[in-house]
């Protein structure tokens, strides 16, 4: 089977099958990370209700973290949070931080 070529592929990397966004894991677009604060959340779940990606994870009724898979750092939880405990990290300082951390 010949590969599709330039032409063949949807401008825009458009997801033309209704209901598989779950198969394109897109966390890797992201250039800011949200990194949240449990001691300071109040569990308000604004974060989750406005969050376009589904990428807070809820379990009871209260936020237990965000899947990075799907999260592309648009910030939109970190300015719904009315107590600031997601804030906005780059991308690039976190892993550098994990790679240092793995050593």
């Amino acid at each position: 089977m010949k590969e599709k070529g330039w032409k063949d592929i949807p401008i825009g990397g458009l997801i033309l099958e209704a209901g598989s966004a779950e198969k394109y894991k897109t966390g890797s677009w992201r250039t800011f990370r949200p990194l949240w604060d449990e001691e300071i959340c109040i569990q308000c779940l604004r974060c989750w209700i406005y969050c376009p990606d589904n990428s807070i994870t809820v379990a009871e009724e209260k936020m237990v973290g965000i899947d990075y898979d799907y999260c592309k750092g648009c910030g939109i939880c970190s300015a719904e949070c009315p107590v600031e405990a997601i804030k906005m990290v780059g991308e690039a300082e976190c892993l550098a931080k994990q790679k240092r951390e793995e050593k």
